[in-house]
């Protein structure tokens, strides 16, 4: 576990500098700053348009008495691409992007049933009610 933090807060960041530093000398820095204040508000939108959309579905289906998993995993994706779209950076960009379009955000919901299928089938995750 260490490893993987390790990788997610040190070299990720290096290489998003890396890449930003790229990207500004290719487009300039104007271009490129403009560039990242665009990502964001147009994330913000999708991450807004997309949550509230997702809201209502849970909604719905817990008004009809079905359990809203789906639409839950859905919503923890939405708000981690949220997330995502507020650091600065390019490939965080785009992994907050395929968290808040519907098609790629149904290929991370699988992924995530998967492994959490997983995870329960080998005793690792163990769900606790109060």
């Amino acid at each position: 576990m260490f490893v993987k933090l390790l990788v997610i807060f040190t070299l990720v960041p290096v290489f998003e500098l890396f890449l930003l530093i790229e990207v500004g000398r290719v487009l300039g820095t104007a271009q490129t700053v403009l560039l990242i204040i665009a990502t964001g508000i147009a994330g913000a939108w999708l991450a807004r348009t997309q949550g509230i959309d997702t809201l209502k579905k849970i909604q719905a289906q817990t008004a009809q008495g079905q359990m809203p998993a789906g639409s839950m995993i859905d919503g923890m994706i939405i708000f981690v691409g949220g997330l995502l779209l507020l650091t600065p950076g390019f490939c965080t960009d785009l992994l907050g992007f395929s968290c808040l379009v519907p098609l790629t955000r149904s290929l991370w919901r699988q992924a995530i049933v998967v492994w959490l299928e997983k995870q329960l089938r080998q005793g690792t995750l163990t769900i606790r009610r109060f």
